[in-house]
């Protein structure tokens, strides 16, 4: 008993010292990102009904009607989030296929028989559902990417990401950009960079393909009178103030009106038809409105602790697909926070995508929900089996030794000093 205790905690020893990949993840890691997110979703919750009490109270008869609609949102999925939980994210890999051809085939048709809501064709309405198609493609996309390169060798080229990565993802873009929806297609860039990263791809090719990457966004923003309109306006927004810059100039008033620790919770006067959307694309305002400083920090120190769960379980995965879908989930979640927040500061255009987990929207909180189940699983299950391979080792060590040499120790343990080692450099 002695000999296999000390052999499993030679084991821990090795693998800790061969390198991030091969460290044990500690249940610290997942637990935290389990509380960070449920921390989102009711902090998100409650600025849900913070910011849009007021126009609902006026414009449904109802002050908690998209309180009530989120909370539904959040439950549906919190169910999906357990579910994901538990069933093994390697199913995933064999539908990655069907998964993104039924995403597509729904931005396709979205574009046919959808709802037109501010000029924006992006929803579909199935009875008392309404879903947004592009928010599942995000996860879809994310899903086809990490399978498809976790059977194959890292893109060496520009030509070899293009296709058909590169080719995939340019006809989900074009699908969102024909809604208009430019934030998705962002979004979409996104996941695919993180996945391509961390799959090995030359930093050469990475930088070529993000230099394209950026050219095209310009191309696409300066080519449509809107977006040419929104890109200008980052530029200077008080030189339109009452225009094209009305949106930009009342975040910032919003986030200024709130010092060190805002003006209380509920008593925001920028969301009362002074600041547009502002319980969804700009709900960030409102934080910083109410909650000031303190609040704001808060809410992205949340994101930076998801981003550091996120990463940690990405680089200590040994299964290539899970190691590059956790990377694309992280980067989906962190990125979307990221455009957001830059957006609502006034450093980045706006491009109407919203806060995971704290905007309101029905599919963005279901889809982020249902990716951080994975997430969660992916951490679950490498975790499950470096325990059982340390016990595994731990048994078959202590038998060895008490074998002793003459019955074929020796040769057996060296035989797992070998695989051990492969093990840790994986």
């Amino acid at each position: 008993m002695a000999v296999g205790a000390t052999s499993v905690a030679g084991t821990r020893r090795q693998l800790k010292r061969g390198g991030t990949g091969a460290r044990l993840e500690t249940p610290v890691i997942h637990g935290l990102l389990v509380l960070v997110t449920l921390a989102l979703v009711a902090f998100g919750l409650v600025m849900v009904y913070s910011a849009s009490s007021a126009r609902a109270a006026i414009s449904e008869g109802d002050p908690a009607y998209y309180l009530k609609r989120q909370a539904i949102y959040a439950l549906v999925g919190l169910v999906l989030f357990v579910l994901l939980a538990r069933i093994g994210y390697r199913s995933l890999q064999r539908i990655a296929g069907p998964f993104l051809v039924v995403s597509l085939f729904l931005l396709a048709l979205v574009l046919v028989a959808g709802t037109t809501v501010n000029g924006a064709k992006r929803w579909l309405e199935l009875g008392p559902v309404t879903m947004q198609p592009s928010e599942l493609a995000k996860l879809a996309l994310a899903v086809w990417v990490a399978s498809f390169l976790a059977r194959r060798a890292a893109p060496t080229s520009l030509g070899s990401l293009v296709r058909p990565i590169g080719l995939v993802g340019g006809v989900a873009a074009l699908l969102v950009l024909a809604e208009p929806d430019l934030g998705t297609a962002i979004a979409f860039a996104i996941v695919i960079g993180a996945i391509v990263l961390v799959s090995g791809t030359p930093l050469r090719v990475m930088v070529t393909a993000g230099t394209l990457a950026i050219g095209a966004v310009l191309l696409v923003s300066w080519v449509a009178p809107y977006r040419r309109a929104r890109l200008l306006t980052f530029l200077d927004p008080w030189a339109d103030p009452q225009g094209a810059g009305f949106q930009s100039v009342q975040a910032l008033i919003a986030l200024g009106s709130g010092g060190l620790f805002g003006v209380g919770l509920g008593e925001s006067v920028q969301k009362v038809y002074y600041l547009p959307e502002a319980s969804t694309d700009m709900i960030f305002a409102i934080i910083g409105e109410e909650l000031g400083l303190f609040g704001t920090g808060a809410v992205i120190l949340a994101y930076v602790l998801f981003g550091y769960c996120g990463c940690r379980i990405a680089l200590a995965c040994r299964d290539p697909f899970g190691k590059r879908l956790a990377a694309g989930i992280t980067a989906l979640v962190c990125g979307q926070a990221t455009v957001n927040l830059g957006a609502v500061l006034g450093i980045a255009p706006l491009t109407g995508i919203p806060l995971p987990f704290v905007s309101y929207g029905g599919s963005s909180l279901i889809v982020a929900l249902a990716g951080v189940g994975i997430l969660l699983n992916i951490a679950l299950t490498d975790a499950g089996e470096r325990r059982a391979s340390l016990r595994d080792r731990g048994r078959g060590d202590g038998g060895a030794r008490a074998a002793g040499p003459g019955r074929g120790g020796s040769a057996g343990g060296a035989r797992r000093t070998r695989e051990l080692r492969r093990a840790a450099s994986t």
